[in-house]
């Protein structure tokens, strides 16, 4: 695992499990949809200020890593 994936942790305490930042309460999802809806890495330290851009990074390596998975879609009946 990259020092960078390292910063994202799972606890099923924490966000309901879902992949965080460090343990804080802002979801690898939350950061995602900023850079997605355009925010820049500034505007969204600026947001979170307990934040590093190390772990903005962080949040796109991880997704990248989830991406690089095989899927098979399969119909329910």
């Amino acid at each position: 695992m990259s020092e960078l994936i390292s910063r994202i942790t799972i606890d099923p305490n924490i966000c309901n499990g879902k992949p965080t930042i460090r343990g804080k309460r802002i979801t690898v999802q939350s950061i995602l949809e900023f850079l997605a809806a355009g925010d820049s890495t500034e505007d969204i330290l600026y947001q979170f200020p307990s934040l590093a851009p190390e772990d903005i990074k962080a949040c796109l390596e991880f997704a990248s890593k989830l991406m690089s998975n095989s899927f098979t879609v399969k119909s329910v009946a």
